[in-house]
Formats: structure tokens, C-alpha cells, sequence
């Protein structure tokens, strides 16, 4: 019987899942930089304005925590996720302003069975998010640990 949970098997190459829109509030990027990252352009309209950035932004570490978020709304609570043993690459290209609404996609680009552990397979993705302007606001790249469906004939 299959299963409804998506498998290491079920991550083809190519394989493209759809991530957002998530609409990013002033409120939230102001309450997200008062914990997190309390450096003034993430705090004020005026002193976003004031900055190369235009305008009251979301911190680099708020746009991957929403950018996590779409992942786990996507496709990662769906799955049989083991965890991540890294980021290889995480790129804020552009800044996420107030009022901005961000969508993407995370891309898989390599699939491989361990050999340590047979019954998991580790998922290469690439990711990009854009906002409402077609604007590519982050880049990253990670590989992920799913366990196989068919773990024991792995073993």
C-alpha cells in the first residue's frame, strides 16, 4: 500500500515543489529584529530608508526563517525527514521590505543512497525565493537526510 509521506524515492531529480506566497509584515520584521537581529534598519521605516536598503527590511535570518517555514508548509512535514546536515550555500541577494510578498521553489538537483546508512538518502536541493517583483531575494542550497521506503531492502 502506498504511502502518503514522501520518501528519499519520491525526491526525482528535477523535481520542482512550490514554496509561499508568504506576505512579510512590518509588524512581524520589527518583532522578528527586536529578538534576533535589533539593528536599526530592521527596526524603523526611517531607518531603512536611511540605509542602502530602502526601506524598513527584514533581516537576512528572518528571510531564511520564513523561507524554512515555506519548506516545511511545501513539502517537509509531508515527508519522512531525517534533519539536514548543513546549509551549503545561503545568499540574501536583494532586500525583503515591508509589504512584500515572497514565493519559490525548492529544486531537487541530486538524489544518493548512504552508504553509512542504507535505509536514508540524502536530497540535494537548490532554492530560490522572489518577491512580488520577479526579484530574487534569497538563494540557498542544502542537502536533507529522508529515510527509503524500502529501508530494508536497502539494508
Amino acid at each position: 500500500m502506498p504511502s502518503s509521506k514522501l520518501y528519499f524515492e519520491d525526491f526525482h531529480i528535477g523535481r520542482i515543489f512550490t514554496l509561499g506566497p508568504k506576505t512579510v509584515s512590518a509588524d512581524e520584521i520589527v518583532e522578528f529584529a527586536t529578538e534576533f537581529d535589533p539593528q536599526p534598519m530592521h527596526l524603523s521605516e526611517a531607518a531603512g530608508k536611511a540605509s542602502i536598503l530602502g526601506g524598513l527590511s527584514a533581516s537576512g535570518w528572518h528571510t531564511s526563517s520564513m523561507f524554512m517555514r515555506m519548506m516545511i508548509d511545501s513539502y517537509l512535514l509531508a515527508s519522512v525527514s531525517e534533519g539536514a546536515p548543513g546549509i551549503d550555500v545561503m545568499e540574501w541577494r536583494k532586500p525583503v521590505l515591508a509589504g512584500d510578498t515572497l514565493k519559490g521553489r525548492s529544486t531537487v538537483e541530486a538524489a544518493r543512497a548512504m552508504r553509512s546508512r542504507p535505509h536514508i538518502g540524502i536530497v540535494t536541493l537548490n532554492h530560490e525565493l522572489e518577491n512580488q517583483r520577479g526579484e530574487i531575494v534569497l538563494r540557498s542550497r542544502n542537502s536533507i537526510m529522508f529515510r527509503r521506503r524500502d529501508a530494508e531492502d536497502a539494508a
